[in-house]
């Protein structure tokens, strides 16, 4: 018995379920077409009919964005089948009993007066709306769209890939961008075909009336033994009303599936956009008030219908002009200063951490009335970095500057110019290779990141850069593009002490017992930061701030020396270290120092006497040191690898001190910031002369 129960439990919830009656429901419309339904069962099938037609209606006109009603393409089809099983339900009852339930009758006996003439007309006149115009219309609208929406798929997955590369968006969201944009492709591919059932649909309902009417006159006549005017005037009101009950619910459904089709530059719903775009000008609609009065006060014209509509405009126009009104005033006084509070002279002197000036032909690109994007794409940007080096990164005032010129940013540090560039806002940039000779009409330029040849191309060009494998960039991403690299570049100049501070703070909420052990016992929040400052410089993330934090608090009782303190960081951070230069082959090329020239520095360290200016060696050796240094990491460069000295940890620091002037991107790594299972593949050697380092150690 218990058994019994729980499985008949579980059976009314498998049946309850929505997908189990969603897909019993087609097995009813199939049985409506087959099996005789009472006049009072049809009733409830026509009204639902109706009612679903006007929900279907509704939700397109309130649709954003034709996705948000992706399922639009497959219920087409089940409304479809549904209407045209009722057709033959009704044709059934109509042409057997002469009555097919109070829908129908009401339709073909009230709404047309009773006279199967008016009734025809109207009918003809609804099949021509929905036939020619509607669902015309709607059809060409999703050849187009389907058509448009695969042409401009590669594109789209370029400007994804593009965005991913710039480090502007994540792996998971580009992954949605993507399935997206084949979710919107499959969508209109669908819409195209679907649109075929509306017009199928209303054809169908065409023959299956004038079946019905010669049926009709046949059976009237033929079998009951009617006069013909007494089979027409019944048969056809009956038909008649079966026909307008079934064309006024496709007559919604296809009003549907063009505002679906036709809402792809849409923002808002439909009714928000009509009274905004249609009401929202004043001088329009005084202008349309003027000849709407215009043509009422014309002889023969009646005045009262035109005096109304003009009034109502005028007053719109009014009431428009109100609004406009009290927006500039609000914000007026947003901009002015609060009661009270005067304009300071100190707000002057303090300069935005990190400033993005743009010239004025860049401000659309900001402002998102116009289509910009350009904000989000550096909230996005600030986002990843914060990720990728574990600092927080300021907000970027962005300004428009009148002195630049039109297409011309600049990108400043604490009121310092760090990059600049220009852009061509309807333009890409294609990155041109060295080898790359094809001829593609653009406008030549150096990429503003990396100095890269460039063309800017339009549009209409933009594909055929695309043919020929160029990477093409829009100009947000390149400008975003070239802020990335300014940042990481200069990270090191962003972390100040209330950045070290908010940092240990979050800390503290995770290992509360490591910073009460560090901080201020064992170290000042400044020294913290001259510490996170060396690794940050030297491009070393410090995202692992409780490796650093541990570190810090082994070593500082025994040294408060912030180059010691930074080495042992650097060795507690080696696999990340080894991560960046490691190859395929789990080998890392490095150039080495000359064994002469490093034991003469490594004995010049331990005097004392080693400095990061001239390592205590001549002039004219430090001349040809740096001549050797350059031809080297250049030939290394070339050669695909990336620049790296590797050295004893006495020297590490120094020499990157020494090098990094004339060789920005070095790498120099010491024996500890390897880790163990790693291998080394020497490329050259750093070194001097034997007989100019004797002549100099005798000196």
């Amino acid at each position: 018995m218990p058994f019994t129960k729980i499985s008949t439990n579980k059976l009314k919830n498998r049946f309850l379920q929505t997908d189990v009656l969603i897909s019993s429901s087609i097995i009813v419309i199939l049985l409506i077409m087959i099996i005789p339904f009472p006049p009072m069962l049809m009733d409830f099938f026509l009204a639902l009919n109706v009612s679903l037609s006007i929900i279907v209606m509704l939700v397109a006109f309130y649709t954003l964005k034709p996705l948000e009603f992706a399922v639009f393409p497959g219920m087409l089809l089940i409304l479809t089948l549904f209407r045209l099983s009722l057709n033959i339900a009704s044709t059934r009852l109509i042409l057997s009993e002469g009555y097919a339930g109070s829908v129908i009758e009401s339709f073909g006996g009230f709404i047309v007066q009773g006279n199967y003439v008016i009734g025809i007309i109207i009918f003809a006149v609804l099949i021509i709306i929905n036939f020619v115009v509607i669902t015309k219309g709607a059809t060409r609208i999703a050849e187009v769209g389907a058509r448009f929406t695969l042409d401009a798929m590669p594109g789209k997955q370029m400007s994804i890939d593009a965005d991913l590369s710039a480090g502007l968006i994540t792996d998971q969201e580009a992954k949605h961008r993507r399935e997206e944009i084949a979710r919107e492709a499959d969508f209109y591919g669908a819409m195209d075909g679907a649109s075929k059932f509306v017009r199928g649909d209303v054809i169908a309902g065409l023959l299956i009336t004038c079946i019905n009417i010669i049926g009709g006159l046949v059976i009237g006549t033929v079998q009951n033994g009617m006069e013909i005017g007494e089979a027409a005037k019944l048969y056809t009101l009956l038909t008649i009303g079966d026909g307008l009950v079934s064309q006024i619910p496709a007559l919604l459904i296809s009003t549907a599936a063009g505002l679906i089709v036709s809402r792809a530059a849409s923002e808002g719903n439909l009714s928000e956009e009509l009274v905004s775009q249609l009401l929202g000008d004043p001088k329009t609609l005084m202008l349309g008030a003027f000849f709407v009065l215009f043509l009422g006060i014309m002889p023969g014209m009646p005045f009262i219908p035109f005096a109304l509509m003009g009034g109502l405009f005028i007053t719109l126009a009014y009431k428009r002009h109100e609004d406009e009104e009290q927006e500039k005033t609000a914000e007026a006084q947003q901009q002015e200063l609060p009661e009270g509070e005067t304009d300071s002279v100190e707000d002057y002197l303090l300069l935005d951490t990190l400033e993005l000036e743009i010239g004025y032909s860049l401000i659309s690109m900001v402002e998102e009335q116009q289509g910009g994007d350009l904000l989000d794409r550096i909230t996005s940007l600030r986002k990843q970095l914060a990720s990728e080096l574990g600092i927080i990164i300021p907000s970027v005032r962005i300004r428009d500057n009148v002195q630049l010129d039109a297409n011309r940013y600049i990108i400043k540090m604490r009121g310092i110019e760090q990059g600049d560039g220009e852009l061509l806002p309807d333009y890409h940039l294609a990155l041109v290779p060295s080898d790359f000779d094809a001829n593609i009409q653009g406008i030549e330029t150096k990429d503003p990141t990396f100095g890269m040849d460039a063309i800017w191309v339009s549009g209409k060009n933009k594909s055929e850069a695309e043919k020929f494998g160029l990477s093409v960039i829009e100009a947000g991403a390149v400008i975003t593009t070239h802020l990335m690299e300014v940042l990481k570049k200069n990270a090191h100049k962003l972390i100040d002490r209330q950045m070290v501070k908010r940092l240990v703070d979050n800390i503290e909420e995770q290992s509360p017992a490591l910073v009460e052990e560090l901080v201020p016992e064992g170290m000042r929040i400044g020294e913290i930061q001259k510490v996170l400052k060396r690794l940050l410089r030297e491009r070393i993330p410090i995202n692992n701030l409780v490796t650093i934090l541990e570190t810090l608090a082994d070593h500082c009782p025994q040294t408060q020396n912030t180059d010691i303190l930074t080495e042992y960081c650097r060795a507690s951070l080696s696999e990340i270290i080894t991560k960046r230069f490691v190859g395929e082959d789990n080998e890392i090329v490095v150039v080495m120092m000359g064994s002469n020239l490093e034991s003469r520095l490594i004995q010049q360290a331990q005097q004392g006497g080693l400095n990061a200016n001239t390592l205590g060696l001549e002039p004219s050796l430090v001349e040809q040191l740096y001549k050797n240094a350059s031809s080297t990491f250049e030939d290394m460069i070339h050669q695909g690898y990336d620049p790296v000295l590797l050295t004893s940890p006495v020297l590490r620091h120094t020499l990157f001190e020494f090098l990094a002037p004339i060789l920005p991107d070095i790498n120099v790594l010491s024996y500890n910031d390897i880790s163990q299972n790693v291998q080394f593949q020497t490329f050259d050697r750093l070194h001097l002369e034997q007989a100019e380092l004797n002549e100099a150690a005798t000196v």
